[in-house]
């Protein structure tokens, strides 16, 4: 068995560079910045202003809007009602506005998945599309894309990424199923008297304004027990911020969007997005992607859900099994129930059932670390692959050094919890151009795609840049059953 190292190299390029709020703590401080700039006369005003744009327009779009949307958001720190021009509100907005180089540190973990729209290529070919984590500064993860091109002898093309980067725009007041924000609220624990009464109170579909206001006239009802309903409403409120959906323009290319984060789950990063192509019964199409979101000190298992990559749904995973990290969903139901790979205790992989994708109770061993190269622990590289002989699932174990290598082992595809071939020795392990780097010695992927007769492997090279390597299906399934 051969596995092939292509040249394709996907390095983090620092150029590329998205807007953020500039966010300082101090309102003193605030108020006095603000000051500063309401000192400026108008022709000054206009010549900062200008000279902002001159730096900063050319590299991003939509800027004015953002700057008008963050003086939307400061205007309540200003002394007085006096009208502003334009220039000046546009120039606070500035003050307030940063750049983020979203990659400057890492772009790395793939996950490949076939690209929506397959129009307009030659016989044999299809596009693709890649996700990968991007870090920059403070280490903070965002999920970004590009798309390419496998052609019919299977050599990999990477388009050229757009030079602009965008973020979302979040719907604000999206629309929650009091009947799953209930479950929720149980499985978390937090459905205590005063979350009950707020269920209560609320449609059987309501928006985050909705949660808002019941909230603060139940405060104000049960002001007896106030720090206790404070604290609640806080945990409350922090579930409803965790399942949000944002979307893009569609004239954005789909290398300019970029999820960063969002929730207060979130705010030290969304890491490894395992991305699938979900068939339900009805053959209806949704790419789903299980990812780790990150606060800081504990990790939150998450779900990303889209039809057109235009339009995303964030929702929480629930239940006792959801648990650790490397959650990756099969792209279809087995005998009418969800079913995901996973590693609930750092070390074994796992194999659990639901009938509720946003709930998970039960789990199975299916795989443990056996061989020398996987005695640390055991991982999926993404969501199994479907084949005439069994679910295919590419793996990482870590070994001595704690060196990550890449494997593979075969499910049976009418009962997954049947290991009906596994690798022995690794598929890939780092070699002289790959273990250096953020973490040295790890090979990674979040995913491959099989084509014609080959598996794709996107994979990162010790979590800074990716590369993609290609081995024959028919050779590994024999490798892994003989």
């Amino acid at each position: 068995m051969k596995v092939i190292r292509t040249e394709v190299v996907i390095k983090p390029d620092y150029k590329r560079v998205l807007y953020r709020p500039f966010t300082i703590t101090s309102e003193e401080r605030i108020t006095r910045i603000i000051g500063r700039i309401l000192t400026l006369s108008e022709k000054e005003v206009n010549k900062e202003l200008k000279q902002v744009m001159t730096d900063f327009e050319e590299r991003h779009q939509r800027l004015w809007n953002f700057y008008l949307n963050r003086f939307e958001q400061m205007k309540k720190y200003l002394l007085t009602d006096q009208p502003l021009s334009d220039e000046r509100k546009f120039l606070i907005g500035a003050y307030f506005t940063q750049e983020y180089s979203l990659e400057s540190a890492a772009l790395f973990n793939p996950s490949m998945i076939w690209h929506p729209d397959q129009s307009n290529l030659a016989e044999g070919s299809r596009r693709f599309i890649l996700s990968l984590r991007a870090t920059g500064e403070g280490h903070i993860s965002s999920i970004t894309f590009r798309t390419g091109v496998i052609d019919n002898e299977n050599n990999i093309n990477i388009d050229i990424p757009s030079r602009y980067v965008t973020t979302s725009e979040n719907i604000s007041n999206q629309i929650f199923e009091k009947a799953l924000f209930e479950k929720k609220l149980i499985e978390l624990d937090l459905l205590n008297d005063f979350a009950q009464k707020v269920i209560d109170s609320l449609d059987e579909n309501f928006t985050f304004v909705d949660l808002e206001e019941t909230i603060k006239i139940l405060l104000r009802t049960y002001r007896n027990k106030g720090v206790e309903n404070e604290l609640t409403s806080k945990a409350v409120f922090s579930l409803a911020l965790s399942n949000y959906e944002i979307q893009y323009n569609s004239d954005q290319r789909l290398s300019e969007r970029v999820i960063f984060p969002h929730s207060p789950s979130e705010m030290n990063g969304i890491e490894d997005a395992r991305f699938v192509e979900f068939i339900d019964e009805n053959g209806h199409k949704t790419y789903y992607a299980t990812y780790t979101a990150y606060d800081g000190k504990v990790i939150f298992p998450q779900l990303l859900e889209t039809k057109d990559f235009l339009n995303f749904k964030i929702n929480t995973l629930n239940g006792p099994e959801v648990k650790n990290k490397g959650m990756a969903l099969f792209p279809r139901k087995i005998n009418g129930l969800y079913a995901m790979i996973s590693r609930q205790d750092g070390e074994n992989i796992y194999l659990m059932y639901s009938e509720h994708l946003h709930f998970w109770y039960t789990k199975q061993i299916i795989l443990k670390p056996t061989y020398p190269w996987e005695f640390v622990q055991l991982g999926n590289c993404g969501s199994p692959i479907e084949t005439e002989a069994g679910w295919l699932v590419l793996s990482h174990g870590v070994g001595a050094m704690r060196e990550y290598s890449m494997g593979a082992f075969l499910l049976d595809k009418d009962d997954p919890s049947k290991v009906i071939g596994r690798l022995k020795e690794p598929l890939l392990t780092p070699n002289e151009n790959e273990r250096e780097g953020y973490v040295p010695n790890v090979v990674y992927s979040c995913g491959g795609a099989i084509h014609d007769d080959e598996l794709i492997i996107p994979y990162a090279m010790s979590d800074h840049a990716s590369s993609i390597a290609k081995v024959n299906v028919k050779e590994l399934i024999d490798e892994m059953i003989k």
